[in-house]
């Protein structure tokens, strides 16, 4: 049966029940105060539309998709489920005109609806990548064309993205301006435990910043040599084929404004992927599936309201 039967996607009332469940497991919580209890109460008069309480310390009223990237939208919540669920579980993902043909949006409230989506992808960090005894990727690749820059040979027109990814577990990708020492040792320093395995390729801009880590190793891809022991970069480049296949092949075109938040959703799916393992010979699964997956964007749609202003300009 297709996921996509379930009562959440084609019922609105239900998709508001499924969203609480998810939002509040412990009871509602208001969001203008935050209080948590059990003693707010659900407003069930003729005039009040259903899913609206009132909290019993603030006294202001509230829903679940108050102060989220749902709220105060039109478009009925049962579809805004589809189309976190088809981003979600879209290996490369899935345009705005594809969202706009599947759910029967107009292509501007489907664009409009994916970068809210991809606003509630974005990760809150809790904590560096890696640590003692794991290892972390670096490296860069680029995408598009910068207007009014003229092409020459190499990638000094793209827009460059530096991605830092740790071995059997997140990544994290960066919009930066340039790929230089100067832009590339905050990020790094910022986002790696420094008890970690470096891991990169023979650029010079990492030579002296790898000697913040506990170790640094790299491989030279000028001499074609692509892994040696366990050295390699070969994680990230996996990701980097998942990312440039999915900006060349499903959006086309993405401008540098906007770069950032498709980074986010392909850091996202990766993050939260599903993999297996083989332990004592049998093979098991870990991490998410699409449903679970869906479940943990829904999880990060509170506070990250976006407007269509601060949508259509640079962030």
């Amino acid at each position: 049966m297709s996921h996509l039967n379930a009562p959440q996607f084609k019922d609105a009332d239900k998709a508001r029940q499924y969203l609480e469940a998810i939002r509040w497991p412990n009871g509602p919580i208001c969001p203008h105060c935050g209080s948590v209890s059990e003693d707010h109460y659900a407003l069930q008069g003729k005039s009040h539309r259903v899913g609206l309480w009132k909290c019993k310390d603030c006294r202001e009223q509230f829903s679940v998709t108050v102060g989220t990237v749902f709220e105060r939208s039109k478009i009925k919540l049962n579809v805004w489920l589809q189309a976190v669920y088809l981003l979600c579980s879209s290996k490369k993902g899935i345009s705005s005109h594809q969202l706009h043909r599947t759910l029967g949006l107009t292509y501007k409230t489907a664009w409009f609806m994916s970068h809210r989506i991809r606003e509630a992808m974005k990760s809150d960090p809790t904590g560096p990548l890696g640590g003692t005894g794991k290892i972390v990727e670096a490296d860069e690749t680029y995408f598009g064309n910068r207007p009014g820059v003229k092409k020459y040979r190499g990638p000094g027109h793209k827009y460059p993205i530096l991605s830092l990814v740790e071995r059997n577990g997140a990544v994290r990708s960066f919009h930066v301006a340039d790929v230089t020492a100067k832009n590339v040792w905050p990020v790094l320093l910022g986002q790696i435990d420094r008890k970690s395995h470096l891991m990169t390729d023979e650029a010079m801009r990492y030579r002296n910043i790898g000697k913040e880590f506990a170790n640094h190793t790299s491989v030279n891809h000028e001499k074609k040599e692509y892994a040696r022991g366990i050295t390699s970069t070969n994680t990230i480049e996996g990701f980097f084929s998942i990312l440039k296949r999915g900006l060349i092949g499903t959006y086309f075109h993405v401008s540098g404004n906007h770069l950032q938040r498709y980074c986010d959703e392909f850091d996202f799916r990766y993050t939260n992927r599903e993999r297996r393992e083989k332990i004592d010979g049998t093979w098991h699964k870990i991490g998410f599936d699409d449903q679970e997956r869906t479940d943990i964007a829904l999880q990060g749609i509170a506070g990250k309201r976006l407007t269509y202003r601060r949508t259509t300009s640079p962030q």
